[in-house]
């Protein structure tokens, strides 16, 4: 039995106080997780808030998750105690259904979430399936890594699921936690990086993250003025959005491609993907494989999440401070 300290929500929408509980003796496969940091994601307000009607109280957010190795089952491979690890949004998948071999765990039908029906990393200690606990490689800084474990690799994928070229012409709507790394990402790729923001006072910083233009997203002959250009467009807003004056931005056989958890429908007019050969579609996170490759292209590339960082104990200033829009671009939690 270990007894862990945590700060969990007791309902819907409330702020998060101090919360004990125990976790049962460690099996087999599990390993035990003592949290360094964690980042703050935008799900973990949605789970605090029940947005998405699965949330179960008392809940502890949190599933950015980088520390070391302090417990191990008898049958975990990989690790040992005392390994700097990560864990994401996926702390378990089945191992083997047809997605789990094919290398697609993030897709397993049975897979276990970090923060939903258990308790995430806002906690000192947190426990999760070895095949999702991620040994770090060993120059990654791990006060910037965990926002790589769910933002991250959530724009990380579309890039190598879409097929991506170098040559590419690539467009980010939205330059917030995601659409940041996203840009980061699509430089180092090699690619032409246009981002779309609506916040002018945004530019000059969008700009040195590596795109190579800033179009206003807010202004329609903005957009018409690029009609036709770009090859793959990643959206990270969960908003609502004129999708079809997007999609005139794509050059014919363009990908828009969106992770961002847009809750009502997306209207989409089917002539505008006929006639161009146009697609859209999306993804979550992505699979262990991907994600270590991940981490190692941050490594080689320098790529970070631009971060601010909080105690652990002042999680709700936290919380604050990104619910008001503040974050600039993650916020990241220190046990």
């Amino acid at each position: 039995m270990r007894k862990v300290h945590a700060y969990a929500a007791a309902e819907a929408g409330s702020k998060l106080t101090a919360f004990q509980y125990e976790l049962p003796a460690i099996g087999n496969e599990e390993v035990d997780i003592k949290v360094s940091y964690c980042g703050m994601c935008h799900s973990d307000l949605s789970m605090i808030n029940n947005d998405w009607g699965m949330s179960q109280f008392p809940l502890v957010p949190g599933h950015e998750i980088v520390g070391e190795v302090a417990a191990i089952g008898k049958d975990v491979k990989g690790l040992k105690i005392g390994d700097k690890v990560g864990m994401g949004w996926n702390s378990a998948a089945c191992m083997h259904c047809n997605q789990c071999l094919d290398g697609k765990q993030h897709l397993c039908g049975s897979s276990e979430a970090t923060i939903v029906g258990r308790h995430g990393g806002f906690a000192d200690y947190v426990r999760g399936h070895w095949s999702w606990v991620i040994a770090l490689p060993k120059d990654l800084d791990m006060a910037k890594a965990g926002p790589l474990f769910c933002g991250g690799i959530t724009v990380f994928s579309p890039i190598v699921l879409s097929g991506v070229q170098p040559t590419d012409k690539v467009g980010v709507i939205g330059v917030g936690g995601l659409g940041h790394m996203a840009i980061k990402f699509l430089k180092a790729w090699g690619c032409e990086v246009t981002a779309f923001s609506s916040n002018p006072a945004k530019t000059a910083e969008i700009l040195q993250m590596g795109a190579h233009q800033v179009v206003d997203s807010s202004n329609p002959d903005a957009l018409q003025g690029i009609a036709g250009s770009l090859d793959f467009i990643l959206n990270t807003t969960n908003v609502t959005l004129d999708w079809n004056s997007y999609l005139t931005t794509l050059a014919p056989q363009g990908k828009l491609h969106t992770v961002g958890a847009v809750l009502e429908p997306m209207a989409i007019p089917a002539f505008s993907l006929i006639m161009g050969e146009k697609s859209v579609g999306g993804s979550p996170t992505g699979s262990i494989g991907l994600t270590k490759k991940m981490l190692e292209f941050c490594v080689r590339h320098g790529i970070y999440p631009t971060v601010e960082e909080f105690q652990m104990a002042d999680v709700n200033e936290a919380i604050a401070h990104l619910e008001e829009g503040k974050a600039r671009f993650r916020i990241v939690l220190k046990m």
